[in-house]
């Protein structure tokens, strides 16, 4: 059964990748990310390189494609091998852009990321001061869902300095990343 798992997920990184069917690649997307959630996959996924997939995916312009990619790699990153193969792709970037997505899921999924991703060595990045700003922001969100997520990160993750830091910029600037769209 092992075996077929193996060559299973290769079926699907396969077609994901020689079809032109918008449909067809969310779908198949869609079932990795599904697939990411089962620590017993993890290596498999490596080994197909499904982590680059889904990173490479985090800049497409369908937004579906995006929420599919960020949720397998949140599924993925609670590993550790796999949350420092992101790191060390640079991957804490593209994870940060996805909090400007107008889909909740999405975004929902990022602010995750980010907390999975924080690590002493990650810390400076994953709360930066833009991101800790946007937390500050979606902790206003009428969303239930996301104002207590973004609690969660900026009490959890965040230091107070950093949390002050952000108000008093916030206070000075009238742009930033607008909310999702429910």
């Amino acid at each position: 059964m092992e075996l077929g798992r193996l060559e299973y997920l290769q079926a699907l990184v396969t077609e994901f990748q020689v079809t032109d069917s918008p449909e067809a690649k969310e779908q198949v997307l869609a079932n990795l990310a599904n697939f990411a959630y089962d620590p017993k996959n993890y290596e498999y996924l490596r080994q197909l390189q499904v982590l680059d997939l889904f990173l490479d995916m985090l800049t497409e312009d369908n937004e579906t494609l995006v929420e599919f990619a960020i949720g397998g790699i949140c599924n993925l990153c609670l590993d550790k091998t796999n949350k420092d193969y992101i790191l060390e792709a640079n991957g804490v970037e593209p994870i940060i852009n996805c909090l400007s997505s107008s889909n909740e899921e999405t975004v929902m999924s990022a602010v995750t990321t980010l907390m999975y991703l924080t690590t002493p060595q990650s810390r400076q990045q994953t709360t930066a001061l833009p991101v800790v700003e946007c937390m500050l922001r979606f902790s206003l969100s009428a969303s239930r869902r996301l104002s207590n997520l973004a609690t969660v990160f900026l009490e959890d993750y965040c230091t107070p300095l950093q949390v002050e830091e952000a108000r008093n910029l916030s206070k000075h600037t009238a742009v930033g990343i607008p909310l999702p769209k429910d």
